[in-house]
């Protein structure tokens, strides 16, 4: 390996580059590579990897994205306060951010923050997406999560059976000839 600085011409190296370039090593993470130099410069001083990462990415777009399951990701700098929550790539939950900054605290892993429907429909996108606390958000641990779950689909269920049976009742009134 040669040494940080050693400077060579493009051909003696492997490119079809008559260009000089120089053994360099990347400013984030330390990996040494050959970088063309640009008037007596390194024209990269950051290796690939490290270029695409978090902000400096081309693809970056402000830091929110979408789950495949519909809900919003948030990333956060490491300096950030709430970075424990997050991911190894840096990204946390919005719903869990939003209750965690009301809360002014990290939320531990077993601590689940339930989307209540208030406006919209359980389980839809719209539903994972609107992250208004207190009104759509509540803090819950994981065993009462699956109980509140379990009740919301019972009484979704009974809903739709109330609206099948009052329908029934209509129909049966009108061939009884029986109107109340």
């Amino acid at each position: 390996m040669p040494n940080l600085g050693t400077k060579k011409r493009g051909k003696e190296i492997g490119y079809n580059s008559g260009n000089l370039f120089i053994w360099h090593a990347c400013v984030d993470c330390g990996k040494e590579r050959w970088v063309m130099l640009d008037n007596g410069k390194a024209r990269r001083n950051r290796c690939h990897t490290c270029a695409n990462k978090g902000m400096r990415s081309p693809q970056w777009k402000g830091g929110r994205s979408t789950t495949s399951y519909g809900y919003i990701i948030v990333w956060l700098s490491p300096s950030d306060f709430f970075y424990p929550m997050a991911s190894k790539r840096g990204y946390v939950l919005e719903h869990r951010l939003i209750v965690a900054k009301a809360l002014g605290r990290c939320l531990w892993p077993w601590e689940l923050v339930h989307h209540k429907g208030a406006k919209y429909p359980h389980g839809s996108i719209e539903n994972k997406q609107d992250n208004r606390y207190p009104e759509n958000l509540q803090l819950v641990m994981e065993g009462q999560h699956k109980q509140i779950t379990a009740l919301e689909k019972e009484i979704e269920q009974l809903q739709k059976r109330v609206v099948i049976l009052e329908a029934e009742i209509v129909l049966l009134r009108q061939v009884d000839g029986s109107r109340v």
